[in-house]
């Protein structure tokens, strides 16, 4: 991992180098960046992979006490990262957080010259669904988070339907899971930053983050999964209608962490869209 300081504090990231096209991936909600290591093993031949570790409660340093971790204030976290790093011409990648598409929405966009969205929160699906309902009532109660989260600590129970039973298809591996979860389970710190989001973040920002999606004239390609539960499936074709130079794919047999359920489905259409990206086509199913 490599280490930026920014004006919320020091974040980390993963950044495979390469003159190939610059894909920055972002994470979400107690989800680190290895959630991308199979799609980056696959993009790393002729991709530079920069994976950006957002303080959503699987970072490992705390940000300042002053810090911004509002929904925008991320959005805006994430527009400082790429200027510090002075990437161009960025294929920005969203899923499970809804950060990407604030990016693009609120005109943070500078760098950015594509856009994929894969399940995340949008329009009025926030918090989504059953975990993000639970987690989201949490915040609000003193120490509730904490005690919440102790469930986490059981692999068994982790694939409730309350935890990450209904983000991914696919088991992820415990080592997996215990390093995104150690974080917030062992340093108060993380948590409250985790709360800061939570407790700052409102539904009606997401509402108008897709009324201003019109304004992002650039390449968009959504790929969403109809068989969802936490992410809703109708979202994704709204997404792909708000986006002036959308396109929607639907990926089967997966949740809301594609990259963990479909990874090399993923590889294979941000390959095809970072290399004929100026060309939009109709939607489709997989």
């Amino acid at each position: 991992m490599r280490e930026v300081i920014l004006s919320a504090g020091t974040v980390d990231y993963e950044d495979t180098g390469g003159a190939g096209p610059v894909v920055v991936l972002l994470t979400g909600v107690f989800v680190g960046t290895t959630v991308w290591r199979h799609v980056v093993e696959d993009l790393k031949a002729d991709h530079r992979c920069v994976v950006l570790e957002v303080p959503l409660g699987a970072h490992r340093r705390p940000m300042a006490r002053d810090a911004d971790l509002s929904s925008i204030g991320l959005a805006r976290l994430v527009a400082e990262f790429l200027e510090a790093l002075n990437l161009r011409e960025v294929t920005l990648v969203g899923c499970d957080w809804g950060g990407a598409q604030l990016v693009a929405a609120h005109g943070l966009d500078e760098r950015v010259a594509r856009l994929v969205l894969m399940p995340q929160e949008s329009f009025d699906n926030y918090p989504p669904g059953l975990p993000g309902r639970a987690l989201r009532l949490s915040s609000m109660i003193p120490g509730a988070t904490r005690l919440a989260m102790q469930t986490l600590r059981v692999p068994g129970l982790r694939r409730s339907p309350v935890n990450f039973g209904l983000m991914s298809k696919r088991r992820i591996p415990d080592d997996i899971m215990d390093a995104w979860l150690a974080p917030a389970l062992d340093d108060p710190k993380i948590r409250r930053d985790l709360l800061k989001y939570l407790r700052s973040t409102r539904r009606g920002e997401y509402v108008d983050a897709a009324a201003k999606l019109a304004g992002f004239a650039k390449p968009a390609l959504v790929l969403w999964a109809p068989e969802g539960r936490m992410m809703r499936p109708e979202n994704g074709p709204r997404l792909a209608k708000a986006l002036p130079q959308g396109r929607l794919i639907e990926v089967p047999d997966a949740y809301t962490l594609l990259p963990e359920d479909q990874p090399t489905i993923c590889a294979r259409e941000i390959r095809s869209f970072t290399a004929d990206a100026h060309t939009p086509g109709p939607s489709s199913s997989l």
